[in-house]
């Protein structure tokens, strides 16, 4: 698993109960702060149309399963505990839950769009989504200017500054970000500022680490609750402020993709997740069928529950992450099987990035890549397209 979708929100939001139906493990869950403490590590899926049926076979997958001609690809979802207002200062586990937030590639922001529960995660009534959206990012924010500030202060430091460019002081001070001179050279530029850093006020500074948050932690909101009046009537407000434009938001409710899950685990529902539509196939009260049937109708509205949405979004649409087949070109499977593995690259990815992602060995002897679609040879600088399936002929 290549990528770590981190799950973030305030308590008693329904984090836990996201995180547990997406991956269905079993972390506590409850209408208090700090149900979880320390993070909690699961696998949970994106959708792929496998590549298998195209070349007339039948994938087996080393990791993940095919449903129907769909792939199930791993990705490690990480849920984080501690966001409360003033995390960046220690307050809550504020600590903890930055070093935790820091695995993640992007970032899944559970918001209770109900506007019941406070800051503090208490029960309240007409809270406003938009408080909870501005203190994640605030709290990040502050994060990364109170890191960046460090950086600066090493560059004023610096023996002999004609030599030392800021970008390089800075990469390395925020390596943890994983980030780069190359990147941090371009998020200067594109706040308008000189890369002589003695010329910034606060004001720039907060923007240059705004900016490298925003490059480096993406975030999507799944608007939770959202089978709620309260949460449908917030929707409307919150996604058409312009303050907002820069965010994803997906409509969800863990709570009916949890009982989906559970449902088809006992046998009750015929459901693929993320499908907008299931089927009744057990036995059921009346009781069972009404909350199915509430559930089928929020399902219907919102094209699916939003759990299986948010995570394929965050990765595909915010962090732009594509699925890249390795294969053969004579259709030839090897021993253990056709169409095994289903790699996760960034998009623009070359063919010798796509060497390298699998085996540093098979990067180092990569001779070609053949397109297995058309068996075209292809070279190591090639850009690879979303689904491709590529063949590498390497010395290793």
């Amino acid at each position: 698993m290549s990528y770590t979708i981190g799950l973030v929100g305030k308590p008693s939001v329904g984090k836990s109960t996201f995180f547990n139906a997406a991956t269905m493990n079993d972390v506590p869950e409850g209408a208090y702060p700090f149900t979880t403490i320390d993070p909690s590590v699961g696998e949970a899926y994106v959708r792929v149309d496998c590549a298998a049926p195209e070349f007339d076979t039948t994938c087996t997958p080393s990791v993940g399963y095919c449903d129907d001609g769909t792939r199930f690809v791993p990705v490690r979802l990480l849920d984080v505990a501690g966001l409360v207002p003033g995390a960046h200062e220690g307050k809550g586990l504020g600590n903890q839950f930055l070093t935790d937030l820091n695995e993640a590639d992007a970032l899944v922001h559970v918001v209770d769009f109900s506007g019941t529960t406070d800051a503090e995660g208490e029960r309240t009534e007409g809270h406003d989504p938009r408080e909870d959206i501005d203190f994640l990012e605030d709290e990040l924010d502050q994060w990364y200017l109170e890191i960046l500030g460090k950086g600066l202060d090493k560059y004023a430091d610096a023996y002999d500054k004609e030599n030392t460019d800021v970008e390089v002081v800075l990469a390395e001070q925020m390596s943890a970000f994983r980030t780069n001179k190359d990147e941090i050279k371009k998020l200067i530029l594109r706040c308008d500022l000189s890369l002589e850093p003695g010329e910034w006020d606060d004001d720039d500074r907060f923007e240059l680490a705004r900016e490298i948050r925003k490059e480096t932690k993406p975030i999507l909101i799944a608007a939770n609750k959202m089978d709620t009046p309260e949460a449908q009537a917030n929707w409307e407000e919150v996604t058409t402020d312009d303050d907002y434009e820069h965010l994803t938001f997906v409509p969800t409710s863990a709570h009916a993709e949890k009982a989906l899950k559970n449902a088809a685990e006992g046998g009750v529902v015929d459901y693929t997740p993320g499908d907008a539509e299931f089927d009744i196939v057990g036995d059921i009260s009346d009781e069972q069928e009404q909350g199915l049937e509430a559930i089928a109708d929020f399902t219907s509205e919102y094209d699916g529950t939003g759990v299986q949405g948010a995570i394929e979004r965050a990765l595909f649409d915010v962090l732009g992450v594509m699925p890249v087949f390795p294969g053969s070109a004579n259709g030839k499977a090897d021993e253990e099987g056709e169409f095994r593995d289903c790699f996760l690259l960034p998009r623009g990815s070359t063919t010798s990035d796509f060497a390298y992602h699998i085996h540093s060995d098979i990067g180092d002897g990569l001779l070609h890549g053949i397109d297995c679609r058309t068996e075209r040879q292809v070279g190591g600088d090639h850009v690879l397209d979303e689904r491709d399936v590529i063949e590498l002929i390497t010395t290793a």
